[in-house]
């Protein structure tokens, strides 16, 4: 398959967010990734692996996996604040561990991802896209890929902003298909419209039941996930899934596609059971999808 599939410790509850649930050891996660079949993954939040980069490395080849990149809030749209030094650091990490992606979220400054931020002004979307593309040149200048990802609760949310981070800046996207369905952007119609913008995929699926509950104000985002309401396995709710991969095929895309399912674990499950349940289910679906959309493909090339 030209689309490769991994995975994230985020399937798994692991989170750079103060009091999220039960925090699994990375032993248990990555053996159950591999057991799985993945061979790549996300390094998770800062100290799931261990803090020299070459020591993450060799934790993963312990477990025969390798890294793709990370996840890094930083603040990107505030003049006085330059997010450069942060994401230098963790590109000086890349060139030790292996990772190749570069995974940045617009941080609002608020304290988790259920506070409302303020509209920005238009200097702080100027100073946003300016940081965007030096953020861009510097992951390149290093052979790393940087992708900007629209998040419920950041800078970068609502279809508005996502549209005008189009218009503004040339960073590619993480093609996160849940949160862009949770901010009010169709995945479907992006898949189809910016599949140029895409460099890099988070295929999450979406209960349009909890995303509608969360929108009405009758349970928080975070509650919503804790109680296993928003996200479902992949091809399990109501993100046209399908679809996406559709377009993705059609365009060539070539990049990672990495399975997550936002995870709250409240205590440690018993072995086999948990967030590998869910996991399981997203990995088959998907292996299974993508090699029917690719072979259909090159049916049709002959």
């Amino acid at each position: 398959m030209s689309l490769r599939i991994a995975t994230a410790p985020i399937s798994w509850g692991v989170s750079e967010v103060d009091g999220w649930g039960v925090q699994l050891p990375p032993e248990r996660v990555l053996a159950e990734m591999r057991s799985l079949g993945f061979e790549a993954t996300e390094l998770g939040a800062q100290g799931f692996l261990p803090p020299a980069p070459e020591d993450k490395a060799a934790r993963l080849a312990e477990f025969g996996m390798t890294a793709i990149g990370s996840f890094v809030p930083v603040i990107a749209h505030q003049p006085g604040i330059d997010p450069l030094p942060r994401i230098e650091q963790e590109l000086r990490d890349y060139a030790a561990s292996g990772a190749t992606v570069l995974v940045v979220c617009a941080d609002s400054e608020q304290t988790g991802y259920d506070a409302q931020r303020e509209p920005l002004t238009d200097e702080q979307w100027s100073t946003l896209f300016t940081n965007l593309d030096r953020i861009t040149a510097a992951a390149a200048a290093v052979g790393v890929t940087a992708t900007l990802h629209p998040h419920v609760g950041t800078v970068v949310e609502t279809k508005d902003d996502v549209d005008a981070v189009l218009r503004g800046s040339t960073i590619p996207f993480c093609f996160d298909t849940g949160h862009l369905f949770l901010g009010g952007t169709d995945p479907v119609q992006f898949a189809a419209e910016h599949s140029d913008r895409i460099a890099y995929m988070h295929l999450k699926d979406v209960s349009l039941d909890g995303m509608r509950r969360v929108a009405d104000g009758e349970i928080s985002y975070f509650d919503a996930i804790k109680a296993d309401l928003l996200y479902r396995p992949v091809g399990q709710g109501d993100v046209d899934i399908r679809a996406i991969l559709q377009s993705m095929v059609d365009a060539g895309f070539d990049g990672w596609i990495v399975l997550e399912q936002d995870k709250v674990v409240l205590e440690e499950p018993a072995d086999g059971t948990g967030p590998i349940e869910d996991a399981r289910a997203s990995v088959e679906f998907v292996r299974a999808l993508v090699a029917e959309l690719e072979s259909s493909r090159s049916g049709a090339a002959r």
